[in-house]
């Protein structure tokens, strides 16, 4: 009859390595990172629409990270903390977007904060662009070019002298 190896009796040592491959996925998690311009909320609260002014939120805020497009007036601030995944890939943690929008003379009308629950999924589209010119199949790029230059004729001269059949 044939003995069983109890589990038990491995050393530690042995359990060790697969014990780290375990670990791995769970403990050690690469750390998030802020993207963007991520706004103070407590500074955001002390913007009051009515009386605060460009300068205000300039000097509280930073730099906006965009402004509209045909609007100066309408400032963008845009942040987000990611934490990478497998294959590069970044997973969205938090998103966070402020858009500040201020009248003619500079003073500060409306703030709206809009969070990763009001985004809109985006579809990539598989098209590619055509590029100008004839689609070619790789052998008619590779032969395009036989036959179309001409021999040399008596005619031509020779590069660095005189012509051929030319007496010194």
């Amino acid at each position: 009859m044939r003995r069983r190896f109890p589990l038990s009796r491995l050393r530690p040592a042995a359990w060790l390595p697969a014990l780290a491959l375990l670990a791995g996925c769970s403990f050690f998690q690469a750390p998030s990172q802020v993207r963007g311009n991520k706004v103070d909320l407590d500074a955001l609260h002390a913007l009051v629409p009515g009386t605060s002014t460009r300068t205000d939120a300039s000097s509280l805020l930073g730099s906006p990270t965009a402004h509209a497009s045909f609007d100066d007036n309408t400032w963008i601030y845009i942040g987000e903390v990611t934490r990478p995944e497998i294959a590069s890939t970044q997973s969205v943690l938090k998103q966070q977007v402020v858009v500040l929008t201020f009248d003619q003379s500079g003073v500060l009308r409306d703030v709206r904060t809009l969070d990763k629950k009001n985004s809109l999924p985006v579809s990539v589209v598989a098209r590619s662009t055509p590029s100008p010119g004839s689609s070619a199949s790789f052998m008619q790029q590779l032969l395009g070019n036989v036959g179309r230059f001409n021999a040399p004729s008596e005619s031509n001269s020779v590069p660095g002298g005189a012509a051929p059949g030319a007496s010194e």
